[in-house]
């Protein structure tokens, strides 16, 4: 039976437009806060129609040297186009694009996830240093 951690994807996220894309400072101080922006498809646009689109992004946080990671936030993107006269003639779309503020009292590793209605769970992370 296949662990939920083999249905991630990864990949470059230069030449992939479904790995979430992490933009944060790579060192900041111990409780003070700081801005995470998670974003899909940087260099190459994700399509956001009815058809095909991010659906979510989630935000998690594992401190170095524990077991646990903790949950820093999930968002959906709700809107993509649908309307009661067919796909892609709504007059709201979303932007796979988020920013969340947080703070940390430990060095550790952001890890965000997000999900495509057609391809599935990509996953990327990145390292933060607390000082």
């Amino acid at each position: 039976m296949a662990k939920i951690g083999e249905l991630f994807q990864t990949a470059d996220w230069k030449s992939e437009k479904h790995v979430p894309v992490i933009k944060c400072p790579n060192s900041v101080r111990v409780d003070e806060p700081f801005d995470v922006q998670v974003a899909i498809g940087e260099e190459i646009s994700h399509p956001n129609t009815t058809e095909h689109h991010i659906r979510w992004i989630r935000l998690f946080f594992k401190p170095e040297g524990e077991k646990f990671s903790y949950d820093v936030g999930c968002f959906e993107f709700n809107a993509h186009g649908e309307h009661v006269e067919g796909p892609d003639e709504g007059p709201v779309y979303t932007d796979h694009k988020v920013t969340a503020t947080m703070k940390t009292r430990k060095s550790g590793i952001l890890h965000a996830a997000s999900y495509c209605n057609i391809h599935g769970l990509w996953e990327n992370s990145t390292e933060i240093q607390a000082s």
